[in-house]
C-alpha cells in the first residue's frame, strides 16, 4: 500500500493533469463566426474537473478586491496621458524602447481591451496590437461586428480603446516585472478613469491579475463578471495564446458573447 506522502503526490499530479485538460477548448473561432449560430453557452450540470471552464451564462458580478478608486486629475485627457507616456523615463524600459505605446481608439463604444505589453512591431510603430496577435484581435472585433453581437452598436478598433499594462516593450518580449507594472500601471488606471468604460476585457494573465486584484489562471477567471469601479470586467485568453494554441479560440468567442450580454445589460 502506498504511503500517505505518495498518495498526496499522486493526488497533486492528478489535479495538475485535470487542470491542464480543463484549459483546452474545442472548435475554431472563425468557424463559429462564419457559420454557427451565436447563442449563450448551455448551463452545465456539476461535472468532473476535466470539463471546460465554467460556462459564461453562470457569470455573476464580483467586486474586484482592494482596487483603488477610479480617479484622475481634473481635466485629465487621453491625449495628455499619451504625451506623458511618450516622455516617460520612470523605469529602465525607456532605455531600450523605440517608441512608447500609450494606446489607441476613442473608447466611444465603452469597450476597452487591455493586454500585457507592446511587442516588437508595436514598439516600432507606437501602436498596440498591430503584430500577429494584433491581427487576430482585429479579426475578433470584426467578427463581433459582423455577427452584430451588440445590436445597433458598431464594434471596431477605432470605436473601442486598446491598451496595455506596460506602455514600453520589455526586452526580448520577456514578462513584465513587478516593479515595472507598479511604475507603469497608473497610466492605465488614469486612462480607465477618463474613459469610464462599460466593459473592460482583460487579455491574458497580467492584465487580469492587475485589474481583478487577485492571482489565478485564465481558465479559472474567465466566465465571471468582475467589477472595476463602475465598469464590468471580464477575462479571456490573450490573442498570442490563441496563436500558440488554436483550441483557445472558441473560449475567446464565447467570452465575446459574454461581453455583449453584459454590455446590453448595463
Amino acid at each position: 500500500m502506498a504511503e500517505p506522502e505518495d498518495v498526496r503526490t499522486l493526488a497533486r499530479a492528478t489535479r495538475l493533469a485535470l487542470s491542464r485538460e480543463a484549459e483546452r477548448g474545442r472548435g475554431d473561432l472563425w468557424a463559429i463566426a462564419a457559420g454557427e449560430k451565436v447563442s449563450p453557452r448551455p448551463k452545465r450540470a456539476a461535472a468532473p474537473a476535466a470539463t471546460a471552464a465554467p460556462a459564461a451564462t453562470t457569470a455573476t458580478a464580483t467586486e474586484a478586491p482592494e482596487m483603488p478608486p477610479l480617479v484622475s486629475p481634473p481635466g485629465d485627457t487621453l491625449e495628455a496621458i499619451a504625451a506623458e507616456v511618450r516622455a516617460c523615463t520612470k523605469c529602465g524600459l525607456h532605455e531600450t524602447r523605440t517608441q512608447a505605446v500609450p494606446g489607441v481608439g476613442r473608447g466611444a463604444t465603452g469597450i476597452v481591451f487591455v493586454g500585457e505589453a507592446p511587442g516588437a512591431e508595436e514598439d516600432r510603430r507606437g501602436e498596440p496590437f498591430v503584430g500577429r496577435s494584433g491581427d487576430l484581435l482585429t479579426k475578433i472585433i470584426a467578427a463581433m461586428d459582423e455577427k452584430q453581437l451588440i445590436p445597433g452598436v458598431t464594434v471596431s478598433r477605432e470605436a473601442a480603446f486598446i491598451g496595455n499594462v506596460l506602455k514600453c516593450r520589455p526586452p526580448d518580449n520577456r514578462n513584465p516585472m513587478p516593479h515595472e507594472i507598479e511604475t507603469c500601471s497608473p497610466y492605465l488606471r488614469r486612462q480607465l478613469a477618463v474613459l469610464k468604460p462599460r466593459v473592460i476585457v482583460c487579455l491574458g494573465k497580467f492584465a487580469a491579475e492587475l485589474l481583478v486584484g487577485a492571482k489565478g489562471t485564465i481558465a479559472g477567471m474567465r466566465g465571471t463578471v468582475y467589477r472595476y469601479g463602475d465598469s464590468k470586467l471580464i477575462v479571456t485568453y490573450h490573442p498570442a495564446a490563441c496563436l500558440r494554441n488554436p483550441a483557445f479560440k472558441r473560449p475567446v468567442w464565447e467570452d465575446m458573447q459574454l461581453l455583449a450580454r453584459e454590455y446590453m445589460s448595463t
